[in-house]
């Protein structure tokens, strides 16, 4: 079954897209694009990358997967130097990301199993007087780094929600066959 969906991207990709028939996002672009934050999102970008269900057909040349909207008015508005890339594809292409799930791991949080472990957990920050993200990025709390880490292994388990079942997509690769649409 196919599935059209929409992804916000700069300029170039689509230039790229119609040169060569195929986009795939880089280390170097998200780079560009987030500049001084990029290694804050990189971290996180490349435990997706190691733990996302579909990572065994991941293209041996993809670094990173794309960013895809299920719906047309989740996707982020075109601004200077953006395209909205209409596409339709396969189904099975496309690995749903819960959208509060992947904002906790960007902020190098806890996802908990369920209320019970949540309010284990925040009891257990607070008595140490700490955060989530004060005890990820210290040196000093690797144990409880490892605790944060491994509770992202729950971002694909549909069984735990952190409140909503909205979700984004990831894809390994935009082809230009998939293209229906430009929207600038």
């Amino acid at each position: 079954m196919e599935r059209t969906v929409w992804t916000r991207q700069h300029e170039n990709v689509l230039r790229i897209l119609e040169e060569t028939g195929r986009y795939t996002a880089k280390r170097e672009y998200i780079h560009m694009d987030l500049s001084e934050h990029a290694g804050l999102v990189l971290e996180v970008y490349d435990w997706l990358v190691a733990h996302s269900p579909d990572r065994a057909n991941r293209p041996a040349d993809v670094e990173y997967p794309v960013w895809v909207s299920y719906e047309r008015d989740a996707t982020m508005l075109p601004g200077p130097g953006t395209v909205i890339l209409e596409l339709r594809l396969p189904e099975e292409r496309i690995t749903p990301v819960n959208i509060e799930k992947w904002g906790t791991m960007l902020n190098y949080s806890y996802i908990p199993k369920d209320p019970r472990d949540a309010l284990r957990h925040r009891k257990d920050m607070e008595a140490r007087g700490l955060s989530d993200t004060q005890a990820y990025v210290s040196r000093f709390y690797p144990e409880l780094r490892e605790e944060i880490r491994k509770s992202w292994e729950r971002l694909f388990d549909d069984t735990v929600l952190l409140g909503s079942s909205a979700a984004y997509g990831t894809i390994w690769e935009v082809r230009k066959e998939w293209l229906t649409n430009v929207i600038r």
